[in-house]
């Protein structure tokens, strides 16, 4: 198949409203790709491919720029809901366009099964959570698990010296050899918070060629090589979610979080009842259905009395977190000496908000997380990812919220 125009792309697959396609310097492209990998040409170097843009075009990369690709797809759930929705990621749509994607640049191509897998280490604990009134984030838990545990062993038993992926995010090697995570050069794509449970070992053997490069030229290379899924919308809900409506999957998993129980103020007084505490998030305001002149939002939930816990918005602020589950890329020898040391950090505790300034601290074993000035909206389950104040782009490790405390401490009612 030739190579197509921008503009024959955009004509031959109108998948949907037409995003932001910029004309690609393809021999720039190409060399980028090269010095991500930074293995000789030749080298086996398995490529992660989900069926969308990104993955895709790192396997049509790193084909021009010769390495040995082979492309691994994952079948990670059987959804009839989502075989053709758009927005929704990893669903037979995808199977099969990365299928297409592989024939045309002429690789090879495996699908594996991992949907026994990943309904153990994402679904069911995506539903566990929400149960123990907790906010999970399962794309982390699927980039920990089935992709960067078990997939990895899949690409090293296929004689590959690397494992690329689509993920906006840098990695470097120091004078020394040590690998660090960067943030990618475009911000507004950066997955590094994402990523924070990456080991060293992992990041050793992991490529990310689309580090530097903006989505616009990345859609501008597929068009430009004639892949079809150039405009092909980028994912927006929880994968094996693709309706949106994630309480009616916990309600069918978990039916017990379906259980009536009280909405009470911080100051004790009970301002109605709730239908299942599986409703409600730390932060959320609407949906309460208690009016009391001030505006409300959720914050804290109680599992085992079954009690949501709403208050003004200054309860939200939280002073310290502690952490769970926690990984560490940084230059000391664990994340514990570096809290023991007060290392000074930049914690980010949402996705879509900036890092704050806080400090490493160590308790009896315990790593916790102290902010310089309260943080809105922290929720136990979710990630904290670490940054180094004096190179705000590398990403240092994280861990999961286990706790919090409040600036304004909310009382037991």
């Amino acid at each position: 198949m030739r190579a197509m125009t921008l503009d024959a792309a955009i004509v031959a697959e109108p998948l949907c409203a037409l995003p932001d396609i910029a004309a690609p310097d393809m021999e720039a492209a190409i060399a980028s790709a090269r010095a991500a990998v930074g293995l000789p040409v030749g080298s086996r170097v398995v490529a992660a491919m989900s069926g969308g843009v990104d993955s895709t075009v790192v396997a049509a990369l790193l084909h021009k720029a010769g390495y040995d690709v082979v492309g691994v797809t994952l079948q990670l759930y059987d959804h009839g809901a989502a075989l053709k929705k758009k927005g929704a990621c990893c669903a037979g749509q995808d199977i099969h366009d990365a299928r297409l994607a592989a024939e045309m640049l002429g690789i090879p191509h495996y699908v594996l099964d991992y949907e026994s897998r990943f309904r153990d280490a994402v679904i069911d604990q995506f539903a566990d959570s929400y149960l123990k009134g907790q906010t999970p984030v399962p794309c982390i838990r699927c980039n920990q698990t089935v992709k960067f545990r078990d997939l990895l062993d899949v690409a090293r038993d296929l004689g590959a010296a690397a494992m690329a992926t689509g993920h906006y995010v840098g990695r470097a090697v120091t004078a020394d050899g040590r690998t660090q995570m960067r943030k990618a050069i475009d911000p507004s794509r950066d997955q590094s918070y994402f990523l924070f449970a990456t080991t060293r070992d992992q990041l050793d053997y992991l490529r990310f060629p689309l580090a530097g490069l903006e989505k616009p030229a990345v859609r501008g290379v597929a068009a430009e090589l004639g892949l079809r899924i150039a405009a092909k919308p980028d994912s927006q809900d929880i994968c094996f979610v693709p309706s949106g409506d994630y309480r009616t999957l916990i309600d069918r998993l978990r039916p017990q979080g379906r259980e009536a129980g009280e909405i009470v103020h911080m100051d004790g007084r009970v301002l109605g009842q709730h239908a299942g505490i599986t409703d409600y998030t730390i932060g959320q305001r609407r949906g309460l259905n208690v009016a009391v002149g001030d505006p409300l939002f959720v914050v804290r939930l109680d599992p085992d009395t079954r009690r949501v816990i709403v208050g003004p918005r200054e309860a939200l602020l939280t002073a310290a977190l502690t952490l769970d589950e926690t990984n560490w890329l940084g230059d000391e020898i664990s994340i514990e000496a570096a809290a023991e040391a007060n290392t000074p950090v930049l914690a980010r505790v949402r996705s879509t908000r900036p890092p704050s300034p806080a400090r490493l601290t160590l308790s009896d074993g315990q790593v916790s997380v102290v902010f310089e000035t309260g943080e809105e909206g922290v929720a136990p389950g979710q990630a904290c990812a670490l940054y180094d104040p004096t190179d705000p782009d590398r990403l240092l490790g994280g861990g999961f919220i286990a706790s919090t405390t409040a600036v304004v401490p909310v009382a037991d009612v």
